[in-house]
């Protein structure tokens, strides 16, 4: 303490000499253990500290009082080093790390750096979005949600918190007049805003809490209250979805349009609902207030978190990509009982675009389901284009005539509007229009999102046209359109190939003068019926946006010794909730509800699927949980074949290859499987201490800044962690592999073996074993480089159970040569 003292006393002389320039905000950590690993030793403040996988007791006289403790530390610092009113402090965070955000210059950042008990000082740096049918997909109606009673039971008592943009609380999904009524949650603590307009609250019983975090958005001067919302209200949309995906109520009807489009669920839809608004309409989020995001919801007392966001880059001070604020704060999460779901990222499918990497998280990837909507257009001369749209067909057996944009404007001088977009119906000729279908170009505006198919749509109606059809006629290799639903006959026209058919036969039927001029229209065509969707066997796929592996240690993009992502599920077309002033998608403004994708849409499918398996295994840690997930998950489609990948290719069309666990990690998730594993690879705190430690080229002090606890390397190498699969990123010669495995069943006996891609040679030791229930047994798994191909093996470690269970490990390793 007298260093402290005497650093300070120093700072307190050159602190007038600091210049104030242009303010940043930025996360600082100090010395001193936050609430979760305080062991004692502080006069008058007893241990807080929990044991691995055991949450922080928030009505502990001592965790209050030494959080308090740490908080007055924390002003104290600033204002022995700064003057009043040359920084603002954001922040205290004191659950899951010590230290604070603050608003500051630079060069009072350098001053912080420098100053003795701070151990870290970085800038604050931004988080992005990464943006039903899924639960019949899954089986969860026939194989979950009975064993818990019932959809109405499943998932009671959990709560699920959800970092994200807000909620929409007056919708149905979130309703709670139709089910039975909630008690008050059991362990959870956290508050609820009230709304500043209407004066009510956010909370029914099924949502429990909520609350938002906007100070570094507000000190970096991104924060907009009028679009934004100074409260935990969905002023984007992304929240509502993402929660109602993880925890909506079962069996609301989807409807927009005039069309039902089924019953939305979330996973468990009896969980609770916990929201922590920190991601806003226009930029985004900021990392300082997620960090303190998740520091309160782990506090307040949250069983699972569900994020679908990812940074934007990398931060500014740190190298590895285990150790920084926002990771280092879920490392302390998990350490407190909480199950982490984080989106895998929208980076696909280009190698090394994860942005989620730590071993303490669930890295979530994005599959198409099996179901498909498509629509076509049946041209006069009898040529059927393939499009997409969901939309009634034009009348039956009637044809009608085609009318392109660029051919009915009112004054050639509307073309600097770009009308063939057809955003904008008082530049087109509504007397040409009327009766026929116009026909619109699908131009660089859509993709920029300042034109929408559902402004289309409205220009058609409102001119009196039958139907629209959208043309794409340039493209960028790869690109995916979803379909869109649409109250009148509407149709995108996807394929380059097809719109250039369209457009050459438009062009010879129509009669022109010497200018140009249209004479008269001859082109005809119907639209045919894309509301009902095609159910594929070959399902599920990885989606070509999901972000894939290689995982990476460090932002110089070296491989990491750790599997990611960790496992796939739903994430492309999922119908879920919207809110009415949500414009994350222009297609679906002032609707009630959406279908999008993205591995954003992901990870609450397994924050909800983890929140059932919590309900039936309630002192299971996270990583239990997530052993549950990925050992029991599939690499097989519908059809029994091997999941396929969707890839750009040379030309604009996609093709499918055979996927790899750096598409899908240990497979697409199975539900039921899940809630009876038979075995388990478990770890904790310790365990992922022991994995930094032993990382090459992670500096130890970082890990003790972060931490507060030394380095202990008895495990060796970072790829002994016990998790469910195996990754080695440069094998030179022979290495052994060992895991631990549990019996969370009765007992039983295992075969086990092995199989590898010809380069590595993989033997496992023993072939056999007998575990008891609730026991652990060891085994080893020996790797031997046989050649050198310059490329990542795959393969996999099958444990079989005499009682039916299955196990299943994947292997991936990089062979080098001696």
């Amino acid at each position: 303490m007298r260093v402290f003292e005497f650093g300070c006393v120093l700072l307190i002389i050159v602190s007038s000499l600091v210049v104030v320039g242009k303010g940043e905000v930025y996360i600082v950590t100090v010395e001193g253990e936050p609430i979760i690993s305080y062991a004692g030793g502080i006069d008058g403040f007893q241990a807080t500290a929990v044991e691995s996988d055991e949450s922080i007791d928030t009505t502990s006289e001592l965790v209050t009082s030494y959080g308090r403790h740490l908080e007055k530390k924390h002003d104290m610092l600033l204002g022995m080093v700064f003057e009043q009113g040359t920084y603002r402090k954001l922040y205290s965070y004191r659950h899951l790390l010590n230290g604070f955000a603050v608003h500051i210059s630079p060069e009072q950042a350098e001053t912080l750096r420098r100053t003795p008990g701070v151990k870290s000082v970085e800038r604050d740096w931004k988080v992005r979005r990464l943006t039903t049918h899924t639960p019949q997909f899954l089986g969860l109606p026939t194989g979950v949600w009975p064993t818990g009673g019932g959809f109405d039971r499943a998932g009671e008592d959990i709560v699920i918190g959800l970092i994200d943009s807000g909620i929409y609380p007056h919708h149905p999904s979130f309703a709670t007049h139709n089910t039975e009524p909630y008690g008050p949650a059991p362990k959870y603590r956290g508050k609820c805003e009230v709304d500043p307009d209407t004066k009510r609250n956010y909370c029914n019983g099924k949502i429990v809490g909520a609350q938002h975090f906007a100070q570094a958005a507000i000190a970096a001067g991104a924060f907009n209250p009028s679009v934004d919302f100074a409260s935990p209200l969905d002023g984007d949309g992304h929240g509502s979805h993402t929660a109602s995906i993880a925890a909506g109520n079962n069996g609301i009807p989807v409807r927009m349009r005039g069309h039902e489009f089924g019953k939305a669920s979330g996973m468990a839809p009896r969980a609770r609902i916990a929201v922590y608004k920190a991601l806003y309409r226009l930029f985004g989020g900021f990392v300082a207030d997620v960090v303190a995001a998740i520091d309160q919801a782990v506090y307040d007392g949250v069983d699972i978190l569900s994020l679908s966001i990812g940074p934007n880059g990398p931060p500014a001070a740190t190298r590895s990509t285990f150790l920084n604020p926002f990771d280092a704060t879920l490392l302390g999460a998990v350490k407190a009982g909480v199950f982490v779901a984080q989106a895998a990222g929208n980076g696909g499918p280009f190698p090394k675009t994860l942005v989620s990497y730590s071993p303490w998280i669930a890295s979530v990837a994005a599959a198409i389901d099996d179901r498909r909507y498509k629509n076509h257009l049946i041209l006069g001369n009898g040529k059927i284009l393939a499009g997409i749209g969901l939309s009634p067909s034009t009348q039956l057996n009637e044809t009608y005539t085609l009318v392109a944009a660029n051919d009915v404007l009112l004054d050639s001088s509307v073309m600097r509007y770009n009308p063939t977009d057809c955003q904008r119906p008082e530049l087109l000729n509504k007397n040409l229009i009327k009766g026929n279908i116009l026909l619109c170009g699908y131009s660089f505006n859509f993709f920029s999102g300042t034109a929408s198919i559902k402004k289309v749509s409205e220009t058609a109606k409102a001119l009196g046209a039958v139907g629209f059809v959208l043309c794409v006629e340039n493209t960028s290799s790869g690109k995916i359109f979803d379909p869109v639903p649409v109250g009148l006959p509407g149709i995108l026209i996807t394929d380059v190939s097809n719109s250039k058919e369209l457009v050459d036969y438009y062009n010879i039927t129509t009669a022109r003068d010497w200018s140009g001029r249209v004479k008269s229209f001859k082109g005809t065509g119907k639209i045919g019926d894309g509301l009902t969707p095609i159910l594929h066997k070959s399902a599920p796929q990885v989606a070509l946006f999901s972000a894939r592996g290689p995982n990476i240690k460090d932002f110089s993009f070296q491989e990491a010794d750790l599997l990611k992502p960790d496992i796939l599920a739903p994430g492309s077309l999922i119908w879920a909730a919207w809110c009415p002033n949500g414009t994350d998608e222009p297609n679906y403004v002032g609707e009630g509800f959406a279908m999008i994708s993205g591995t954003s849409m992901a990870a609450p499918h397994i924050a909800g699927i983890a929140a059932l398996i919590k309900q039936k295994h309630p002192h299971w840690s996270p990583a239990a949980i997530k052993s549950a997930l990925m050992t029991t998950s599939t690499t097989l489609d519908r059809a029994g074949n091997p999941l396929l990948a969707q890839l750009t290719s040379e030309t604009e069309a996609m093709k499918f290859v055979k996927a790899t666990p750096f598409d899908y990690g240990s497979g697409h998730v199975d539900p039921t499987a899940a809630l009876d594993p038979g075995l388990i690879f478990d770890a904790g705190y310790e365990d992922y201490l022991g994995f930094l430690c032993t990382t090459p080229g992670i500096d130890i002090h970082e890990i003790g800044n972060y931490t507060h606890t030394p380095c202990n390397n008895t495990m060796g190498k970072p790829s002994n962690l016990n998790t469910p699969s195996i990754t080695i990123s440069h094998l030179v010669g022979t290495q052994v592999v060992i895991r631990t495995v549990t019996n969370v069943a009765e007992e039983e006996t295992y075969a086990i073996t092995a199989r590898m891609d010809p380069a590595i040679a993989i033997e496992v030791n023993p072939p056999a074993m007998t575990v008891k229930a609730g026991a652990s047994s060891k085994f080893t798994v020996t790797l031997t480089v046989r050649s050198v191909t310059g490329a990542y093996s795959f393969g996999q470690v099958l444990m079989k159970g005499s009682r039916g269970h299955k196990v299943r490990v994947p292997v991936v390793v990089n062979g080098y040569p001696r």
